[in-house]
């Protein structure tokens, strides 16, 4: 018999909504942090001190660290699609989409996700998923397209990249669910951080070199804040909301992600939101909603 799915509890919620502010507003950050810094340090130093807050919660579990010989291929690709790519591409959109406009492109990842599961895992999407794939795409052709040809294909590489970001992270989660890791949460979230940002780290100390000497107060701050709590801190506080709420819960709470960064970029940064980025967020959240419970 199936066990049902857990009840939803005060505490969860609480997790839940905390990650996704987090999550939502490290986009914002990110962008104002690459007026200091290169996109490639950035991101390694993110992942450094992410992966330095996750190993000290799993030591403080005594979660075991041991990674068997047979489970290399899959860590190395798991940690490539979900960390090396995602952070990756998703930080390079930045450089030609705003903080709005790259956070609803690159939160398609459950309408790619749908794909990716009857591709690999023969789930065959129903209705409403495929309507939901339609208003996703119809959100970004307004997000692209929406100013005038002209401006559109100046953001098409940032686009592409981001789509990019959304859909190998998407392959990643089917792919982990496919053939599971087998570690311990946190332990398997500092592998794959760590694993993952290693070609960043390499790629920056070669093409990219940090000038950290000459960061802002601010940037230091920023940095803090992606490393610290919007990868390491939020990434705990997602797998404890996973243990506490049902699992669709969960990857619907994720739609806040989005609207926070929509929101905080309108507030922190003063990026315009019009009817265009209204509309285009409300279809994307529109189809990424129908593609997650059709």
């Amino acid at each position: 018999m199936a066990r049902p799915a857990p009840r939803p509890d005060a505490a969860g919620l609480v997790l839940l909504v905390a990650t996704t502010i987090g999550w939502g507003l490290n986009w914002p950050a990110m962008k104002l942090l690459l007026a200091e810094l290169p996109v490639l340090s950035t991101r390694a130093a993110h992942g450094m001190l992410g992966c330095s807050v996750l190993l000290a919660v799993a030591l403080l579990r005594r979660e075991s660290l041991a990674v068997p010989a047979a489970l290399w291929p899959r860590l190395l690709v798991a940690s490539l699609l979900n960390v090396t790519a995602w952070m990756g591409l998703a930080s390079f959109a930045l450089l030609w989409l705003s903080a709005a406009e790259a956070t609803i492109v690159c939160y398609t990842m459950p309408v790619w996700a749908v794909l990716m599961a009857w591709a690999i895992l023969g789930e065959r999407p129903g209705r409403a998923r495929i309507a939901g794939l339609l208003l996703a795409m119809g959100g970004l052709s307004l997000l692209v397209l929406g100013q005038g040809l002209a401006v559109g294909l100046d953001k098409l590489p940032g686009v592409a990249l981001g789509l990019g970001s959304a859909v190998l992270f998407s392959l990643g989660t089917v792919v982990t669910k496919r053939w599971p890791l087998g570690l311990p949460p946190t332990a398997g979230a500092v592998w794959q951080v760590g694993v993952g940002i290693a070609p960043l780290a390499a790629l920056a100390l070669v093409f990219d070199p940090p000038a950290f000497g000459a960061l802002s107060v601010q940037g230091w701050g920023l940095i803090a804040y992606g490393g610290v709590f919007a990868l390491g801190l939020c990434y705990l506080s997602w797998f404890a909301a996973l243990r506490r709420l049902p699992a669709s819960l969960a990857s619907l709470g994720t739609l806040l992600t989005p609207m926070v960064g929509v929101a905080g970029a309108a507030l922190v940064l003063g990026e315009p939101f019009g009817w265009r980025e209204a509309t285009a967020l409300g279809l994307t959240l529109s189809g990424v909603a129908l593609a997650a419970r059709g």
